[in-house]
């Protein structure tokens, strides 16, 4: 899943971060919208990353081959708003790419209410052999060192069991530390399809449809089905 640097499109996976060369950046604010186009150029000269996005099927595979990214300024004062912003960028300027931020990497960004259950997430996550990463505010917080958290924010994280008793120990444990910390996020399965875990939380059973997201495709299908893509090992905990 951790994309590596200087790889083509469909090697990104939603909620990867991309920093574009200079010439990238002021190519993806030339076709933004003019009321983002300084925004995006400032965002570039600080060196902050955009995030990789679900490929539209309107952005067909052929030379050039462009990628959809997103970036998010923070909230505005006068009414908490975030401006999301749409990019398009060409696969030749990407500069380099990795997998979402660690959420030990973040923690320093959550607030002091949060900071102690944080760490226990973390140590009931390492003790399970589950890597917690973190995207949404709490990444962009700590990324760029400006002010996204508020009142009504979660903690986006993202989780790729490797087997079936990973799965439910993650289901389980975000059940249980989403008691006392706004957890929100998704489940990441090994063909690429992401799943929220609150959703796949309230599944009935393994027949059960659930919304899957790709990076080309936003799909229903069967918990079963993506259970089979998981091996039969145990988590321990």
């Amino acid at each position: 899943m951790l994309a590596q640097p200087d790889l083509a499109p469909r090697d990104l996976a939603r909620h990867d971060l991309v920093w574009l060369s200079p010439a990238g950046w002021e190519h993806a604010a030339a076709l933004a919208h003019p009321g983002v186009r300084d925004a995006v150029l400032r965002w570039g000269q600080a060196r902050w990353p955009a995030v990789a996005t679900r490929i539209s099927p309107a952005l067909a595979p052929g030379p050039p081959v462009h990628l959809p990214l997103g970036l998010s300024l923070p909230p505005r004062a006068r009414d908490g708003a975030k401006a999301r912003i749409a990019l398009v960028a060409r696969a030749g300027d990407i500069a380099r790419s990795r997998a979402p931020l660690p959420f030990a990497q973040a923690i320093g960004a959550v607030p002091d209410a949060w900071r102690l259950h944080s760490g226990m997430l973390l140590d009931d996550a390492g003790r399970a052999g589950l890597d917690l990463r973190v995207y949404g505010s709490v990444a962009l917080q700590a990324l760029t060192g400006q002010a996204y958290l508020t009142p009504a924010s979660d903690i986006d994280l993202l989780l790729a069991p490797r087997s079936i008793g990973q799965y439910r120990c993650a289901l389980a444990l975000l059940a249980r530390h989403a008691r006392a910390l706004p957890l929100d996020g998704e489940i990441l399965f090994p063909g690429g399809q992401a799943v929220a875990w609150k959703e796949l939380l309230r599944a009935p059973d393994a027949k059960a449809r659930v919304l899957a997201k790709s990076m080309h495709v936003v799909s229903l299908v069967t918990v079963d089905s993506l259970l089979a893509s998981l091996s039969t090992d145990t988590c321990t905990t």
